[in-house]
């Protein structure tokens, strides 16, 4: 039986009330990849513009108090949901709130075009062009993510793609692209570390599944006459949503000479390294380079970063 026009708004309000609670339980944490953080926050979208289709506010407002009133009501139950968000230990996102009003907008612009028989005006096209193009902004940020994944699914044996010109997608830390000491690949990559309790890096966007390699090789260019001391660390997904015990990871000094230091770890010491279990080789989820309490400020180069 084809949906009518009175049915709509009822099957739109009750499939926001089923989406709703995913706002609070279920869904990406801070452990989760990349795409599926992406997609997930598309569902605010998809909710505001349900509620706006249910809620019907052209029944009493038209033009820009519509606009207006949409806006502002909108905003305040999206800066709602952040806060109850962040009592729950869920990330607070203010791009949500842009989200949010996407989906609200999407709806009074293209109603009048889609419901009114008459010739649409060129302000109601730009308004609807407008909205349309904030969509497509938003799939287009998870399209580029998707591909940006599905490349590094693929970049085996490399942990990290040298050619990269932004490394914020992949790591975390104070590091830049650098043209010096490069080991066969475009760039490498310049680490600076300070005299905090721990100052390093953390590539936290990498391929996931290291099984049917035997070894993890990584070679590192440290321009200082004077050795310096680092700690690798690795870890799968189910690490990082434990206690996230020392013990529970894969831990090993690096002491790096003069000029470049190329170290290979066997990938089975890695999966045998946490207590009472083994680390799934199928789910790695973190690796880090870190120093500890270093004197004076360090820079260390990273010029290859593979599995063998």
């Amino acid at each position: 039986m084809p949906v009518t026009g009175r049915q709509l708004p009822w099957l739109a309000g009750a499939a926001s009330l089923l989406i709703a609670p995913f706002l609070f339980i279920g869904g990406p944490d801070w452990a989760s990849g990349p795409l599926l953080k992406s997609s997930w926050n598309l569902g605010h979208t998809l909710l505001f513009a349900l509620l706006t289709l249910a809620v019907r506010p052209w029944r009493w407002l038209a033009g820009w108090r519509l606009w207006l009133v949409i806006t502002a009501v909108i905003l305040a139950i999206g800066i709602g949901i952040e806060l109850i968000q962040g009592d729950h230990n869920r990330d607070m996102d203010g791009r949500d709130l842009l989200r949010n009003l996407i989906g609200g907008w999407l709806i009074i612009a293209w109603r009048p075009v889609l419901l009114s028989g008459k010739r649409t005006s060129a302000r109601q096209c730009l308004i609807t062009t407008a909205a349309t193009l904030l969509l497509c902004f938003e799939l287009g940020s998870t399209g580029i993510v998707a591909a940006r994944q599905w490349q590094v699914h693929h970049q085996l044996p490399l942990l990290y793609d040298f050619s990269h010109q932004n490394p914020e997608p992949f790591w975390a830390g104070r590091l830049a692209v650098s043209v010096n000491h490069s080991v066969n690949h475009p760039h490498s990559l310049k680490i600076d570390l300070g005299t905090e309790t721990y100052s390093g890096v953390s590539l936290n966007n990498l391929p996931a599944d290291w099984r049917g390699f035997e070894r993890l090789t990584i070679t590192l260019f440290n321009p200082s006459t004077e050795p310096l001391a680092l700690t690798l660390r690795i870890n799968d997904v189910a690490h990082d949503r434990s206690d996230h015990d020392y013990n529970d990871r894969y831990n090993t000094r690096l002491i790096l000479g003069p000029g470049f230091n190329t170290f290979t770890r066997n990938l089975a010491a890695i999966e045998s390294a946490p207590d009472g279990r083994t680390m799934d080789m199928s789910q790695i989820r973190r690796m880090g380079l870190f120093a500890v309490r270093l004197p004076e400020p360090r820079t260390v180069y990273l010029s290859d970063l593979r599995l063998d």
